[in-house]
């Protein structure tokens, strides 16, 4: 193990000191905490101007109090009609029975305009309603609407965390391999500790980054208040996530080294990686199915089914209560797959990259000898 650490040690040195990867942290938290910040900023209340041609204002704070009302008075219908159309107004109480407005209405002002109507003559003639009284005796809308928001971004961030850290791993074998440097490393290191120790010093970069993102984003979540409409247990699902990754990463990436010795020049390592890519844009597309259905039968079939389950389980716990049974059979099966990928990845990494030149063939290095 000495030999796989300090490998690792060596990939996570030479990495966090490029100028690329500080950079590419420093902006993609940057990123993040803007988005953080982005439902605070544009989530104001909504801001209406109405017109009266008298002294009628209609109640309307009461009926929708999260909203701002600003009233014009008009001195006959002509300036009021003038002001709709010149868009000073949103709309223009002419009487006591007609509304103007400029094209269709604003849906919620309609609502509003016809409810505080109906309201205020009531009350005129002597007549109250008592307000129907809300039961909730299902999910909280307000927290599925922000369990699947946060589903949609944890479909984003772990591809683009599986896909690009699985592309560095690919290019770094094989800039070791065409510059010769790995047949230095080779003197002094067994192949499975040289390979091994690649994999885990770029997935500790990787989790470099997607910590220091999540963090970002918490705090920046908290300091602009919206960390309040997050659903309830969000640390259980921000360590599965963190397990998800690195289950996700250690397939992928072991994979995509495995492929990538088997070719010479960096010009060719995206046609080694293409039905890896290809496996990634799937389960992409059905973890974005599943923010949508995330008790859909393809969503829970497939949230089993290693390498998809890296993606969509996390989904799926993310915008819907998975039992944790359910969780823990899927990582156990994605940790066998895992396992399976790294004993085939070993394999083909030691009998491929000190062959050099030409592309070898795949069948040429699995064929048992």
């Amino acid at each position: 193990m000495n030999g796989l650490i300090l490998a690792a040690r060596r990939e996570v040195m030479t990495r966090i000191r490029t100028r690329a990867f500080v950079i590419g942290l420093i902006f993609t938290s940057v990123l993040v905490g803007a988005v953080s910040f982005a439902p605070k900023v544009l989530d104001r209340p909504d801001t209406y101007t109405l017109g009266t041609l008298g002294t009628q204002r209609l109640p309307l704070r009461a009926a929708a109090p999260d909203a701002t009302f600003e009233w014009r008075t008009f001195p006959n219908e002509a300036a009021a009609r003038q002001a709709v159309l010149d868009g000073d107004v949103d709309a223009v109480l002419a009487g006591g029975t007609t509304v103007l407005t400029n094209g269709e209405i604003d849906d919620r002002l309609g609502v509003l305009l016809q409810s505080a109507d109906r309201e205020a003559r009531l009350a005129a003639a002597g007549v109250s309603i008592l307000p129907l009284r809300m039961e909730s005796i299902g999910a909280d809308a307000h927290d599925q609407t922000a369990r699947t928001g946060l589903a949609v971004v944890l479909v984003v961030v772990l591809f683009m965390m599986l896909i690009g850290q699985a592309g560095m791993v690919a290019m770094g074998v094989v800039e070791e391999k065409s510059s010769r440097i790995v047949e230095i490393l080779l003197a002094t290191l067994r192949p499975w500790q040289l390979f091994g120790g690649k994999i885990v010093g770029l997935g500790a970069v990787g989790l470099i980054n997607l910590v220091t993102n999540l963090a970002v984003g918490l705090a920046a979540s908290t300091a602009s208040g919206v960390a309040g409409d997050f659903p309830p247990g969000m640390p259980g699902l921000v360590a599965g996530v963190l397990v998800w990754f690195v289950l996700g990463y250690a397939f992928y990436a072991t994979l995509a080294g495995a492929m990538a010795s088997l070719v010479s020049r960096q010009e060719e390592v995206n046609s080694v990686l293409t039905p890896l890519i290809m496996v990634i844009m799937v389960s992409y597309f059905l973890a974005f199915y599943a923010t949508n259905a995330p008790t859909g039968t393809l969503a829970t079939v497939m949230s089993y089914v290693p390498p998809f389950s890296s993606i969509v389980m996390p989904v799926r716990t993310a915008a819907t209560e998975v039992p944790l049974w359910q969780v823990g059979l899927s990582m156990v099966a994605m940790a066998a797959a895992v396992l399976a990928a790294l004993a085939f990845g070993a394999k083909v990494y030691q009998r491929a990259v000190l062959r050099t030149g030409a592309r070898v063939k795949l069948r040429d290095v699995v064929r048992v000898r």
